[in-house]
């Protein structure tokens, strides 16, 4: 668990941190705008009172505090199961990032009512109308790292069972 915790309080901060460096001391939250290397990375100012790609957004009071329960029922559900299986190095980083990333935008639905974006990235003359945040790059990161860094290990016995056959 030990480094699940270092994982998730890593994401957790330097989502945080980045939040704070881009959105209030370099005054995002003012001038909207920063072309950091257009157009592959820009700043765009978000507020995001949904889930991704704002999402289920409609600003009400009772959606904030769903969402909030929700992260926090998933996070704890998350340890819950990490916990009690035999999971890899890679997993637990996984894991940790998942829970630091989801942690870290229950704080800005605490502190200021929605979650704070300020990342755009376009490409290849697309232009991408949407923002996210370094968590959302935690927790997606971490889904992934969970799908391709543990196994069933069900599974993985009935394979080697076959192969004995």
């Amino acid at each position: 668990m030990r480094i699940i915790f270092w994982a998730g309080f890593a994401a957790f901060i330097l989502d945080q941190l980045s939040k704070y460096i881009v959105i209030h001391a370099m005054e995002l939250s003012r001038i909207r705008s920063i072309d950091v290397l257009p157009p592959v990375i820009n700043f765009r100012y978000g507020e995001n009172r949904g889930i991704n790609f704002g999402l289920f957004g409609d600003g009400s009071e009772a959606s904030r505090w769903i969402l909030i329960v929700l992260a926090c029922l998933i996070s704890i559900g998350v340890l819950v199961w990490a916990s009690r299986h035999a999971i890899g190095f890679w997993a637990k980083i996984s894991t940790g990032l998942l829970v630091g990333g989801a942690l870290a935008n229950v704080v800005d639905r605490l502190i200021y009512g929605y979650v704070l974006d300020f990342l755009n990235m376009s490409c290849c003359g697309i232009n991408n109308p949407f923002v996210f945040n370094i968590a959302d790059v935690f927790i997606f990161a971490g889904a992934i790292g969970l799908i391709f860094f543990t196994s069933d290990q069900k599974t993985a016995g009935d394979k080697r069972a076959k192969k004995g056959q």
